[in-house]
């Protein structure tokens, strides 16, 4: 767009004025239009909320087998990254495991 090309040197007075002022409308479109999507999407996640959608990772709950393994680490028979993987999570999903109990 010709109007708003910056990188000419020599522009007079109205030129400039109409870059600056075709620039701010268009920074002011974009600003609000922001702030309508905001809105709108907290409008949607607290609908949501209403309807009762979780939002997040589901809650890791201990299994039989995470009771055994953490005993076997308190023992020091295995490692927390060991006993995780067995486990098919996150080592520090396992640490904070033991940080509950």
């Amino acid at each position: 767009m010709p109007l708003l090309d910056t990188r000419q040197k020599e522009r007079d007075l109205t030129g400039t004025f109409v870059a600056d002022l075709v620039l701010s409308i268009m920074s002011y479109v974009a600003e609000t239009e922001r702030a309508f999507l905001r809105k709108r999407q907290a409008a949607g996640i607290a609908a949501a909320k209403a309807r009762g959608v979780k939002f997040g990772r589901p809650a890791y709950e201990p299994t039989a087998e995470f009771y055994v393994l953490h005993k076997a680490w308190k023992r020091d028979e295995i490692s927390a990254r060991s006993a995780a993987r067995k486990l098919g999570i996150d080592h520090k999903t396992f640490v904070a495991l033991i940080d509950r109990i």
